[in-house]
């Protein structure tokens, strides 16, 4: 399980740095870089959200092994 937390991550990131080319920093408002900023914004909370179950799981682990 822990692979395939690592393996969702890289997919994360470098979904982030797709969607990151296609954001025009002249106009963010725009129909294309708008759908990148929220492609950007919900990779990163899922990088987030992921990074977050990896520690929860080695809490419980330490715990468990108390």
């Amino acid at each position: 399980m822990k692979y395939f937390i690592y393996i969702l991550i890289a997919i994360a990131i470098s979904l982030m740095i797709y969607n990151t080319t296609y954001i025009d920093f002249d106009n963010l408002l725009v129909k294309d870089s708008r759908t990148a900023l929220i492609g950007v914004f919900s990779s990163a909370c899922v990088v987030v959200l992921l990074l977050i179950l990896l520690v929860s799981r080695s809490i419980q682990e330490k715990k468990r092994g108390r």
